[in-house]
């Protein structure tokens, strides 16, 4: 049987929440792109007011990349990735990918965040699966439709359970880690026998690492 390091991306591995970098990055490659600001702004203040859920906040706020083809999608994640992601990974995480991999687990990272950008993670030898929010793209352009729940919460358990069983994965979930810097991953947390919290601010029988 399998034994999973199961790792969060936002503000678990990274030290900062990873769409709103790429939005920053394509500004910075674009200026016009700042045009959109505005639109991620009202969508942010309308989830806080409880208008939007989390699925119509992150369709609103992927104007800025609609119309991007396949081809073009990839040249820009790979830049992001290289140029501003692959810069905001906690050296600790890493190092804790490192560390597990060494002794027979497989490296999954989890996330809300969308996976046609978080797929670049694969550049971490140490990763074995990325699983993220899917969009859509249709007749080879982003549309920015989500493509079945946003990967949050219990829906991360689901995503899991469907990629284990598609590639007849047993896995000895007494066993597993689970490393999240949010209590929004409690289905995951109550899945392993190895929880951690990262930088979690509170107190909490769930044990606090600190990782830079």
């Amino acid at each position: 049987m399998k034994r999973l390091a199961i790792f969060d991306v936002d503000y678990t591995i990274t030290k900062k929440e990873t769409l709103m970098e790429l939005y920053k990055y394509t500004i910075k490659e674009d200026k016009r792109n700042i045009r959109f600001l505005p639109r991620a702004l009202f969508s942010g203040g309308m989830y806080i007011l409880g208008f939007y859920d989390e699925k119509r906040v992150k369709e609103s706020f992927l104007k800025f990349l609609e119309g991007f083809n396949e081809k073009e999608m990839q040249r820009l994640t790979k830049r992001f990735y290289k140029n501003r992601l692959s810069k905001i990974i906690y050296g600790d995480a890493l190092k804790m990918m490192k560390k597990l991999k060494s002794e027979g687990y497989d490296v999954y990272l989890i996330s809300a965040s969308p996976e046609f950008y978080l797929q670049e993670l694969y550049a971490i030898n140490d990763v074995d699966m990325v699983i993220g929010t899917r969009f859509d793209f249709k007749d080879g352009n982003f549309i920015r439709s989500m493509n079945g729940n946003n990967c949050k919460g219990e829906e991360k358990v689901t995503r899991l359970k469907e990629v284990l069983k598609e590639k007849e994965i047993e896995v000895d979930f007494k066993e597993s880690y689970m490393f999240s810097d949010s209590l929004s991953d409690k289905p995951l947390f109550e899945l392993v026998g190895k929880p951690y919290l990262i930088n979690y601010k509170k107190k909490h029988q769930i044990e606090i690492l600190r990782w830079k």
